[in-house]
């Protein structure tokens, strides 16, 4: 039996490709670290091989787990996640048009009933439970959880709660309240959110389970915290019922722990993983955050978060010909041909094989494979036979796709993040190149040969060779990282179209290293910050990217492992909002959690909003796992100045935060 020498804290980090952990001590930093693949069949499998690989190292006594990710960041990027049913509550049909909300529900169902509230609280028409009844019944055998989101359930969350009630007496599934993810106004929004935490819960779940699990196994029972999108903790079954909260964990983790392993007070962190890079600012020691909420794969949420901006540009990115713009790289993740064939050596014979024929078909170095297991009674007969076919490993995609009738099916396979594709990623050309080594460097050059000899397509020319693509792969993947950062501080100078403008600003060969002879214009910009790059790859890319954005490149130890320090370098923060309103003249009307109270002076209703907000907040925070909790409360009142020197009273906003420390041992 081990001998535990000293209590620490265990941070971990599960992200699309490697899942990494680290021993830690406040005094003394990191004491043990390591990565291990993740394993998307079964995420248990990679956290317990973190967590061996750590113990292993330097045997502890553990008193706190820290846990951060970027699987649900992943899922919103690239589309993916469980089936869930929308439930509009008094929504016009006009708001399904809005925020993207149409385009996120894609094929899930939406149900929009009467109901909902005027902005003063009182019902706009009464809620039908019997439409909610037969929409539940309908939908339920086809989805894992139900979102309901009630027009102004900020200002009266009664709707919500009935429906929400009313789900879970007839299903037992996890549902989602848009009221209790946010306080904003933005009904669509709202919805969106509420949308997106529906889905995420089966994952987030799955997740939890297999961390705690593995702990278990282990006899850990230390309190289990998860690194919310705003860089504080929540206890793991917080987590459970709002993942949404988790969206952008691992880059908020990631932002934490830069700040704690350089001491840099103001500048850029980048953290590239294998299928994002995430994009924030350090700015007097503290995160930004973006209090309109977080913005992830084009869909804007209405989770307070960390500042981020996130690109589906990684180490793992998809290689692909964009029509008429030529080599690119993402924003879908593909499993590296190097690392498929390490984990599956079989795979090796299929890309020989495809290299030895005398022309190259379109479908050359790409694979499929299954992620996870699956109840085949919900797949349609095409999706079943795509299924069946990677029932033994992987599959070359020509064997698999034998008719482009099964295109789409697959398609959608890979959307419901049940079937991966593999092919060449930037991951490969730094095997090809020499850069990386840990996988098959002759798995990945053949990758390369079979694409050096794709024929020409408009907007791009195949290379001399095999060398040759990789490092164009490796060019397109620094100048695109480059362009991201880019637009990330011209977003924050508050450019309105910080994408467009950066690409006018910084067009593709402004990036593209040295201009080539005879160029006669080279633009170049510098950014005003810092460049901290972090992430397994960040020491291969980030010092040129630095170097050609004209910035100071910071790349530290530990680099690799930044996101599972941040996961144990943090503490708990909850935040309450409330809002008073005047119905009418001489009343004052608070609107909070719990439902709507009308007072006859503004002191009284803002006692009171400040008894609901400092209660409800601290509440949270010990709910969220949080010892020693303080609160602070401030409000901001909207005073309209009138003609004649009066003063006309609009609203007021009442804010609670709870700061605490994790609970330990």
């Amino acid at each position: 039996m081990a001998r535990y020498i000293l209590s620490l804290s265990l941070g971990i980090d599960t992200g699309g490709t490697f899942t990494d952990a680290v021993l830690f001590d406040p005094d003394r930093g990191v004491v043990a670290a390591a990565k291990r693949l993740t394993t998307k069949h079964d995420l248990a499998l990679g956290i317990g091989a973190a967590i061996d690989a750590v113990l292993e190292q330097h045997p502890a006594e553990i008193a706190f787990v820290g846990l951060s990710t970027t699987l649900a960041t992943n899922a919103v990027v690239e589309g993916q996640g469980n089936p869930a049913c929308l439930i509009l509550i008094g929504y016009p049909e006009a708001a399904l048009d809005r925020a993207g909300l149409r385009e996120a529900l894609g094929g899930d169902p939406v149900v929009t009933v009467a109901g909902g509230h005027r902005p003063s609280g009182e019902e706009q028409a009464p809620l039908d439970l019997d439409a909610v009844r037969a929409a539940v019944l309908r939908h339920a055998p086809a989805v894992t959880a139900f979102a309901v989101a009630g027009y102004f359930a900020v200002r009266n969350p009664a709707h919500e709660q009935a429906v929400r009630d009313l789900v879970d007496d007839l299903t037992g599934k996890p549902v989602t309240c848009g009221h209790e993810l946010t306080s904003g106004l933005d009904a669509p929004r709202r919805a969106l959110t509420a949308l997106l935490n529906a889905r995420l819960i089966p994952l987030t779940a799955s997740l939890i389970r297999a961390v705690r699990g593995r702990l278990d196994a282990r006899g850990i029972a230390a309190p289990l915290m998860v690194v919310k999108g705003d860089g504080s903790l929540i206890a793991d079954r917080f987590a459970l019922a709002r993942p949404v909260e988790t969206v952008l964990s691992g880059p908020a983790a990631s932002v934490v722990g830069a700040r704690w392993l350089t001491g840099r007070e103001d500048c850029f962190v980048s953290d590239i993983g294998g299928t994002t890079t995430d994009i924030a600012i350090l700015k007097d020691g503290r995160p930004l955050l973006n209090r309109e909420g977080a913005q992830v794969g084009g869909w804007r949420t209405m989770v307070e978060a960390v500042e981020i901006r996130t690109f589906g540009l990684g180490g793992d990115s998809e290689v692909r010909i964009e029509a008429g713009l030529g080599l690119a790289v993402g924003p879908r993740r593909s499993v590296p041909l190097s690392l498929l064939v390490h984990q599956h050596p079989e795979m090796l014979a299929a890309l020989r094989r495809q290299a030895e024929r005398t022309e190259g078909l379109s479908l050359d170095g790409r694979f499929a494979l299954r992620l996870r297991a699956l109840d085949t009674d919900t797949l349609s007969p095409p999706e079943r036979r795509i299924w069946q076919a990677l029932a033994d490993g992987p599959q070359p995609l020509e064997t698999v796709l034998t008719s482009h009738l099964l295109d789409r099916p697959l398609e959608r396979l890979v959307a419901r993040g049940l079937v991966i594709l593999s092919g060449f990623t930037p991951t490969d050309a730094a095997h090809v190149l020499g850069l990386h080594s840990g996988w098959s460097r002759e798995a990945a050059l053949l990758g390369a040969v079979l694409w050096a000899r794709r024929p020409a397509e408009p907007g791009w020319t195949p290379p001399a060779d095999a060398e040759a693509f990789a490092r164009s792969v490796l060019e397109r993947l620094t100048a695109d990282s480059a362009l991201a950062l880019v637009e990330a501080a011209l977003a924050r100078d508050g450019v309105a179209e910080p994408a467009r403008e950066a690409r006018g600003l910084l067009p593709r060969r402004a990036v593209a290293g040295d201009a080539p002879a005879p160029a006669l214009l080279r633009p170049a910009l510098a950014l005003g910050l810092p460049l901290v790059g972090i992430g397994a790859s960040a020491g291969t890319y980030y010092p040129e990217i630095a170097r050609r954005l004209g910035t100071e490149s910071v790349v530290p130890e530990h680099a690799g492992v930044t996101n599972a320090i941040g996961a144990v370098a943090s503490g708990v923060l909850q935040t309450v909002t409330i809002t008073i309103t005047a119905p009418e003249e001489g009343r004052f009307r608070v609107h909070a959690p719990g439902g709507i109270r009308t007072f006859g002076s503004l002191a009284e209703a803002a006692a009171h909003a400040e008894a609901e907000a400092r209660g409800r907040a601290e509440s949270l925070a010990r709910e969220a796992g949080g010892q020693e909790v303080a609160v602070t409360v401030t409000r901001a009142d909207r005073v309209v100045s009138m003609a004649g020197g009066l003063d006309l009273f609009v609203e007021s906003t009442v804010t609670a935060t709870a700061a605490g420390r994790p609970r330990i041992g």
